[in-house]
């Protein structure tokens, strides 16, 4: 699968040791082909205050999803059965029915930024794919990926499962 444009344009950690990009740092999601048009699944994802009836990884999502506004998550601590973390990130990309992205800045109390897209991509009038993926960035975006990765992807899985079955349920409803 082809990197997203951003990336291919990140600076590598050589430029920048704070936010730069490692390919080696990133988490990504299983691809799943959707029997639903793209704007089922944009409508299923900017519908935050619902993301408790389908996503089993973020719990609990708010945001206007305006650049630069907050996305404040509660997510499922896959590294600590049973337990949830909160989470704030900030709307970096829209590209309406195409990928919604979210980042999470470094700042001295917690130097870890990270970049999460989501992608969208139309295969068809009634279908689509997608999958979703988070950077790890900087020199401490290695070390995240080792800790984090893998409970991330497991998270990121289970969320694209869920999102293609609750697309294809309100598209059947709707056809």
């Amino acid at each position: 699968m082809e990197m997203l444009d951003w990336m291919k344009q990140a600076k590598t950690l050589a430029e920048d040791p704070v936010s730069g990009f490692d390919p080696n740092a990133v988490t990504e999601s299983v691809t799943v082909e959707i029997n639903a048009p793209a704007r089922i699944v944009w409508d299923i994802l900017c519908d935050m205050p619902r993301y408790n009836e389908w996503n089993p990884f973020c719990v609990k999502a708010v945001s206007d999803l305006q650049i630069g506004s907050p996305v404040e998550m509660r997510l499922m601590n896959y590294a600590s059965p049973g337990s949830i973390v909160p989470n704030l990130e900030y709307v970096c990309a829209v590209e309406k029915e195409r990928m919604v992205s979210w980042e999470m800045h470094h700042t001295d109390a917690w130097p870890y930024p990270a970049r999460r897209d989501q992608v969208i991509t139309p295969t068809g009038p009634n279908s689509c794919r997608y999958y979703s993926t988070d950077a790890f960035l900087g020199n401490n975006g290695i070390h995240v990926y080792n800790f984090a990765g893998p409970w991330v992807k497991r998270g990121f899985d289970d969320s694209a499962y869920a999102l293609k079955a609750r697309a294809e349920e309100f598209f059947a409803a709707e056809s």
